[in-house]
C-alpha cells in the first residue's frame, strides 16, 4: 500500500459542529433564571456582572439563588413523597441553609459533608448519606449524628454499620443500593444503573437479595428501603420507568420470598438540564410520573412511597462562571480563547466531553462567528472550557466571558487557588465561599515533618 502523501498527512480534521454562543435572550434555557442583558451588560439576580467582578475579582462562581428556589419549589411539587437534595452538586454552608429552608431532605456522599451539614444545623434525621466504601469511621459518625437513612453499598459497609449502632444500642434505618441492570442514556462516566458498575449490588444472580438479607441478619439495622439511580443527565423517560419496574419486582419479589416489606423506593435523580443552546430538560414532574408509571406496573398504588435525588437539576442552571480572557492566538483551524480559569474550576468538558456556550459579561459583541474554543490556564492539552464554539471575531484581551456552570469539581490543580462564590438576588450580591489564597495552599504543606510511627 502506497504511502500517504505529505499533503495527505498534513490534512487538517474535519471540523465538528460548532455550539452557538448564545445570550440569555437567545438561548434562556441556559441561563439562570433572572439573567438579563441590560444596556449590553449582563445581569443575574439583579447585579450587572461585570460590576461584581471589579468587586470580586475572576474566575468566580455566581449562583442564582431565586433559581435555586424555583427549581426546589418544582421539586417539591412534582409528586415525589420525599425530595433530597444532593450535596455532591454544590454544597456551603449557605447552601445547607437554603436547603432546610426549602424543606428538602440532604444526601451527603462523604464524612465531610455529613460535618458541613450537621454543623451549619441541618436535622440529621433529614439526612441520607450514600456513596460507597464508606470508611469504618464515617459510619460511625452517622450512628453518632443520629442519621435518618445510610445507603449500604458492600457487604462490608452493612458489616461495619451494624456494629457501629449495636456499640450505641440504636437500631440504625439503611436503604439497600440496588443496580436494576438499565443503561441510561448518558456519558458512559454518568452511569450507574447497569450490571457492572462500581455502585450497589446487582439484582442478577442473587447479589441484591444476599444484601437484604444480610442487613435483616442484624438487630442493630432496620431496611427502610431500596435504592436505585441509574445515572446522570437522563432527557428521555424510558428508562427511568423501566427501573422503576425492575426495583418494585425485587421489591414484591422479596415480600413474597422472604415476607420482608420496605417503607420507601429511593429512584435517585440524574434529570437532564439543557448547557447549550436547543438542549432539553427534564420537567420535575415528568421525572416522578416516569417513575410511578413503572412502579404501578409491579406494585399496587401506595404500597411505597417514592423519593427522589435532585442535584443538578436543582442548582446546575443556577450557576454562571465568569472568566477574564488573557490571550486570543489564532490556531491552524480554529482561534484559541485564553481565560484565568480552567479544568481547575470546570472540570466537566475533560471528565465528560460536555459542552456548553459563552457569552460576554460587559459588552455586547458585534462580530461574526468565528470557530473557537475557550481554554484554560493548566499545563495540559486537555484544559477546555468549553469546546468548538462560534465565538464572536471581536472577542479580545480583557474581556469578560460568562459560562453557565458551578463549581461543584473544582480543584487545586497546577497549585491553582479555588475561585470564590457568590449568591445573587433582588441586586444584592453575598459572599458563600470566598477565594482560595497562594497562602491557604501553602499552609497545607508539611515541609518534612516527621511523621510518628505505630506498630502494631
Amino acid at each position: 500500500m502506497p504511502s500517504p502523501s505529505l499533503a495527505e498527512a498534513d490534512a487538517l480534521p474535519v471540523a465538528p459542529a460548532l455550539t452557538p454562543a448564545a445570550s440569555p435572550e437567545q438561548a434562556p434555557e441556559v441561563w439562570p433564571l433572572t439573567a438579563r442583558t441590560v444596556d449590553n451588560r449582563l445581569h443575574v439576580g439583579g447585579v450587572a456582572m461585570d460590576d461584581l467582578v471589579r468587586a470580586c475579582g475572576t474566575a468566580l462562581y455566581v449562583v442564582d439563588e431565586a433559581d435555586f428556589r424555583h427549581r426546589a419549589a418544582q421539586w417539591r411539587q412534582s409528586g415525589a413523597d420525599r425530595v433530597h437534595y444532593a450535596s455532591k452538586a454544590f454544597l456551603c454552608a449557605e447552601m445547607v441553609r437554603w436547603v432546610d429552608s426549602e424543606g428538602l431532605h440532604l444526601d451527603v456522599c462523604s464524612g465531610g459533608e455529613l460535618e458541613l451539614a450537621v454543623a451549619n444545623g441541618f436535622d440529621p434525621a433529614r439526612i441520607v448519606f450514600h456513596g460507597n466504601n464508606k470508611s469504618p469511621d464515617e459510619l460511625a459518625a452517622a450512628v453518632a449524628h443520629r442519621v435518618g437513612v445510610v445507603v449500604v453499598d458492600c457487604h462490608e459497609e452493612i458489616d461495619r454499620l451494624a456494629r457501629a449502632a449495636a456499640r450505641t444500642g440504636r437500631v440504625q434505618d439503611v436503604y439497600v443500593r440496588i443496580t436494576p441492570g438499565v443503561a441510561a442514556e448518558t456519558h458512559a462516566y454518568m452511569a450507574t444503573g447497569g450490571d457492572d458498575v462500581k455502585f450497589g449490588f446487582p439484582v442478577r444472580e442473587g447479589h441484591a437479595e444476599r444484601a437484604v438479607l444480610a442487613v435483616a441478619s442484624h438487630a442493630s439495622l432496620r431496611l427502610a428501603g431500596v435504592h436505585c439511580h441509574i445515572g446522570s443527565q437522563i432527557t428521555a423517560t424510558e428508562g427511568l420507568a423501566l427501573a422503576a419496574e425492575r426495583v418494585g419486582l425485587f421489591v414484591a419479589d422479596m415480600a413474597r420470598r422472604h415476607a420482608g416489606t420496605v417503607d420507601e423506593i429511593d429512584l435517585g435523580g440524574g434529570a437532564g438540564i439543557p448547557y447549550v443552546p436547543g438542549d432539553l430538560r427534564l420537567d420535575p414532574a415528568e421525572f416522578t410520573a416516569a417513575l410511578r408509571t413503572g412502579l404501578a406496573r409491579v406494585l399496587p398504588p401506595g404500597t411505597v412511597r417514592i423519593a427522589v435525588e435532585p442535584g443538578r437539576s436543582m442548582i446546575g442552571s443556577a450557576g454562571v462562571t465568569l472568566y477574564r480572557v488573557g490571550a486570543v492566538k489564532d490556531g491552524l483551524r480554529r482561534r484559541f480563547v485564553s481565560v484565568d480559569g480552567g479544568m481547575s474550576d470546570a472540570l466537566r468538558p475533560s471528565l465528560y466531553e460536555a459542552r456548553y456556550t459563552a457569552w460576554t459579561a460587559g459588552r455586547t459583541p458585534r462580530g461574526t462567528p468565528v470557530h473557537s474554543v475557550i481554554v484554560g490556564r493548566h499545563c495540559e492539552s486537555g484544559d477546555v472550557v468549553v469546546p468548538d464554539i462560534a465565538l464572536p471575531s471581536d472577542i479580545t484581551p480583557g474581556d469578560l466571558l460568562a459560562v453557565p456552570y458551578h463549581h461543584a469539581m473544582a480543584s487545586n490543580y497546577n497549585a491553582q487557588p479555588r475561585p470564590a462564590v457568590v449568591a445573587v438576588s433582588d441586586g444584592q450580591a453575598r459572599l458563600m465561599v470566598r477565594r482560595e489564597s497562594p497562602a491557604d495552599l501553602r499552609r497545607r504543606d508539611a515541609h518534612g515533618e516527621p511523621v510518628q510511627l505505630s506498630r502494631v
